[in-house]
């Protein structure tokens, strides 16, 4: 009764958004329809697509279940940075003035951006190659993520059931993209948005309620050793309290410098639309990813790592070395909800996943097909230009298929390297270019390189398992760098400080193109 309940959601979910996919296909009649709908869309489904594009079964599967196993109640900080770092400050710091430069300079992606504003086709054609190549390992985490939740849901063990179940997810976003674009994603995640908030709400409590309630969770887990101590795990900073900083910078301030988080910016009907979405998108994030991380904080009362006699679920060890951290939430979830629950939460996570993924296939197809391919034809036309972009969201799909069918990839180590590389290369110069004259083209490469050339070094170091011994020293500093979350925070903030020291030390080699960029904040906003 229970699989029949859930199989009869999914089916409605699953019409409603290709439903959407046809309408929106007969308003999508050019390109700046396919990647941004116009510029016509409100702060309430833009808040909703930011929202539900940063929070996916990559959180409410992997991190959640990882980082609440680790780190206890006090993961919760995570939600909370996620919201006021990673939302509400985003939207006041860069939403305007994202929105006014790019619309002034024509850019449809970043890396576009990036060519405009420093007047550089080479910083463009890299731009668009590192987005292209690492956001498929974030893609892949999703895939990861909803397989797990299916197979929790359907109990579902076989290997051809998960390459099954990651292929229908990938033909499904495939389809509703491909017809109605941006604009059937920023529809679509409206409704995804509202199934999140009902659904993490209703888990959060039955989870709490299956331990006898918030009192009783808590000294619960405060009887659970870690590292000899007890009453860490329902602490207000955890047992460790820097490394929990880590996960805040990586998943909190690397909004600001993905392309698949910007790009909202870039669409949104108008300024007073960003106030409003600020509000909007800060509460979602409090709500969701507050709610998971608190959710994941409970796991230990429903998990354990080896047979213990006292009923829970034990999480089984990777080939690798490492618990299936996975695994955790899918348990959780298996064991406190009620059978009726179980379809929601699969919609939920559904939900969630499939918002994420449409973002990061419309970013990636839309980014190759204008920065690198387009540039190279000599006649193409709108037509011509969404099918090159359909073509490749279907080419997109297919590499992080196959990257998916790799279990043994945490869900959080390849979101982790996917992040690191792309904030650590971007943040920095796409925030400091809207505010600064003096930023300069060649602190952007610094932070490319440097970006992308510390996830690159800390995968070969750490990421294959090829030197146990170096990553054993590497993870028992304070802070631990062996891990790719602390790897990527620390990329971010490096992109942050090297930027403004290397503009500094360099000179801006054309102060008129500048300044006329610079124009558009003077100007008065065009009304819609």
């Amino acid at each position: 009764m229970t699989t029949a309940i859930t199989i009869g959601m999914i089916i409605i979910y699953v019409a409603i958004m290709m439903g959407i996919g046809v309408y929106t296909a007969r308003q999508t009649r050019s390109v700046s329809d396919f990647v941004l709908g116009s510029h016509s869309v409100g702060s309430w489904l833009t808040a909703f697509a930011y929202g539900t594009s940063y929070f996916s079964a990559v959180v409410f599967i992997g991190y959640a279940g990882q980082f609440g196993w680790t780190y206890g109640v006090s993961a919760a900080w995570v939600g909370i940075g996620n919201a006021l770092l990673g939302s509400l400050l985003a939207w006041i710091v860069l939403g305007r003035r994202t929105r006014i430069m790019t619309q002034s300079l024509g850019a449809k992606t970043m890396p576009e951006y990036f060519e405009k504003r420093w007047n550089s086709k080479g910083l463009k054609i890299a731009a668009a190659l590192i987005v292209f190549v690492f956001l498929i390992p974030y893609t892949a985490s999703v895939y990861n993520g909803l397989s797990r939740l299916f197979n929790m849901a359907f109990q579902i063990e076989s290997e051809g059931a998960y390459k099954i179940i990651i292929i229908v997810m990938a033909l499904l976003t495939a389809i509703y993209v491909i017809l109605g674009g941006y604009a059937a994603t920023a529809i679509n995640d409206f409704i995804q948005g509202i199934v999140m908030l009902i659904g993490i709400a209703a888990v959060v409590i039955c989870a709490i309620q299956n331990q006898g309630g918030l009192t009783s969770a808590l000294a619960a887990l405060g009887e659970i050793e870690v590292n000899g101590k007890t009453n860490t795990l329902n602490s207000v900073f955890g047992p460790d309290p820097l490394n929990l900083l880590g996960v805040v910078i990586l998943t909190s301030l690397g909004t600001w410098g993905l392309p698949q988080m910007i790009h909202k910016f870039y669409a949104i009907k108008s300024e007073n639309d960003i106030k409003k979405g600020a509000v909007i998108s800060t509460v979602f994030a409090l709500i969701v990813a507050g709610g998971s991380y608190l959710l994941g904080g409970f796991d230990r009362l429903f998990c354990t790592l080896t047979e213990d006699g006292s009923g829970k679920t034990v999480i089984s060890t990777l080939s690798n070395g490492k618990p299936d951290f996975d695994a955790m939430i899918p348990s959780l979830l298996h064991t406190a909800l009620p059978d009726i629950l179980i379809g929601l939460v699969v919609v939920l996570v559904l939900s969630a996943s499939m918002s994420t993924l449409s973002s990061l296939v419309l970013t990636s197809s839309s980014t190759l097909t204008i920065d690198l391919i387009k540039p190279n034809l000599k006649k193409c036309s709108d037509k011509k230009e969404m099918l090159i972009m359909r073509v490749l969201i279907a080419v997109f799909l297919v590499i992080s298929v196959l990257l998916a069918f790799n279990k043994n990839a945490s869900i959080s180590t390849l979101m982790s390297y996917s992040w690191g590389a792309l904030a650590g290369a971007f943040l920095g110069p796409f925030m400091y270019g809207l505010f600064s004259r003096k930023i300069t083209k060649p602190a952007v490469w610094t932070s490319f390189i440097l970006g992308i050339g510390l996830t690159l070094v800390h995968m070969f170091l750490f990421g294959f398992g090829w030197n146990p011994e170096l990553s054993k020293a590497a993870a028992s500093l304070p802070l631990n760098l062996a891990s790719p979350i602390n790897a990527g925070a620390i990329a971010m903030l490096l992109s942050l400080i090297v930027v403004p020291v290397v503009s500094a030390l360099t000179k801006v080699k054309d102060p008129k193109h500048v300044e006329q960029v610079f124009t558009c904040y003077a100007a008065p906003e065009k009304k819609d």
